[in-house]
């Protein structure tokens, strides 16, 4: 059974072997990795340092860079193995509006086509509730058949297809 934690570093090795399956380069959608330098990930004091920000890009009490917003995240952690990671933006700004949306996931290549997205992405539509929105932004890459079906199973309501600065995005909304 799938459960979301709190980032830790207990699962450095798991996340490692994770990271390890993606081709380089790749976007990790809600992984928080803009965060740190990813080749350094390996020295067990970097990710320590990583997963620190991780946890405090949720507190709403700490000031953020010009253009970052708080969010909270969660990795989807299945027989105590890392599978894959979810954040929930507390807010939009303008790019998050046009791009990013309020909730970011992806889950591992070897987990894949087992339902965690849909999953992770369901079990946080609660936490979303919690902080006082009404409805959140899901957006996917226009030709990501499976991340659409996820938050179309989430109740997601498609609003349009649109050209931004990380490519084509689909837009849905999820009424809470």
């Amino acid at each position: 059974m799938p459960e979301l934690i709190a980032p830790t570093t207990s699962l450095h090795r798991s996340w490692l072997e994770a990271h390890a399956e993606w081709s380089p380069g790749a976007r990790q959608d809600g992984a928080g990795m803009r965060l740190a330098e990813v080749e350094a990930f390996s020295m067990p004091e970097v990710f320590a340092s990583w997963v620190g920000r991780l946890r405090e890009q949720a507190d709403r009490t700490r000031p953020l860079a010009p253009g970052w917003v708080h969010a909270t995240h969660w990795w989807v952690v299945e027989d105590g193995a890392y599978v894959g990671a979810i954040d929930l933006r507390h807010e939009l700004n303008d790019f998050l509006l046009r791009a990013g949306g309020h909730i970011g996931y992806s889950i591992r290549p070897s987990a894949r086509r087992r339902g965690l997205a849909t999953w992770a992405l369901g079990a946080v539509l609660p936490e979303a509730r919690a902080l006082g929105m009404d409805r959140v932004l899901v957006t996917c890459d226009e030709g990501n058949v499976a991340s659409a079906r996820t938050i179309e199973r989430n109740g997601g309501v498609l609003e349009d297809t649109r050209d931004t600065e990380i490519g084509r995005k689909r837009r849905y909304w999820i009424a809470l």
